[in-house]
């Protein structure tokens, strides 16, 4: 995925956009959880006097107030309550079964104050699967395991209370059994297969299928056509939710 031209779609401003309005003020720590190409990390410096930026791979951010460290979501390194936010936006969707726990524990525990939560909204993860070429596993669009809503969100951080909750975007994604299980057996033609994420079965790099058979030709056709009969009835929702959430205090 081509990360500059992603940063300079639509969506991606208007995501971007909504988040920082969520931003809490004043915060003097801030943590940003899977940084990436620093871009949010950046747009904190606006709220924020200090920055700390981790990501799997150190991030790469030239910055006087950026700190920049690798690590992993599921076990940071930071003592208790050690930023007054946390951000985490474009993460969880991706952390699958009991890592997500994990993960969403330890943001808890890092944060002073503030948590600031954005995933996909009520995204069909079937929608948009890749096969993988190494394996023959299907996969998730985008690497994305895990679909979200706003009850589910609340529930990940039982410490904290929802301050407030917007949502970004239209998406009518949606699709049934019967159309995800003939795209499987047509090979997914249609996959997220841009996506920088790795196969979530063997961590091969996803490759775009090769020519189809005429016998996945027709079952594409079929796949289409069975979602066909069912997209009146979808209702389009939100293509992000975003939730700031405050650390509930303790009673003695």
């Amino acid at each position: 995925m081509d990360l500059i031209e992603y940063r300079r779609s639509a969506p991606e401003r208007a995501r971007v956009k909504d988040l920082m309005a969520l931003v809490p003020k004043p915060v003097e720590f801030a943590l940003d959880v899977g940084a990436r190409d620093g871009f949010i990390s950046r747009q904190l410096t606006r709220h924020s006097a200090w920055v700390t930026a981790l990501d799997l791979e150190e991030p790469r951010i030239e910055h006087e107030r950026i700190r920049c460290v690798q690590g992993d979501v599921t076990a940071l390194s930071f003592s208790d309550a050690s930023f007054d936010l946390v951000l985490c936006s474009e993460v969880l969707e991706h952390i699958p079964g009991r890592e997500l726990h994990s993960a969403c524990s330890e943001l808890g525990r890092v944060a002073k104050r503030y948590i600031l939560v954005g995933v996909p909204y009520k995204q069909d993860i079937r929608f948009g699967r890749t096969t993988c070429r190494s394996c023959g596993h299907a996969n998730p669009p985008w690497g994305h395991v895990n679909r979200f809503d706003e009850l589910r969100l609340k529930k990940l951080f039982p410490d904290f209370d929802v301050v407030k909750t917007t949502f970004v975007g239209s998406s009518d994604a949606d699709t049934n059994f019967v159309s995800s299980a003939l795209m499987d057996l047509a090979g997914n033609p249609y996959g997220t297969y841009s996506q920088d994420e790795p196969c979530t079965h063997c961590g091969s790099t996803l490759q775009p299928p090769p020519e189809r058979h005429l016998w996945q030709k027709v079952f594409t056709r079929l796949a289409f056509l069975t979602r066909s009969v069912q997209k009146p009835f979808i209702k389009p929702h939100a293509n992000w939710i975003h939730m700031l959430l405050k650390k509930r205090s303790r009673t003695h």
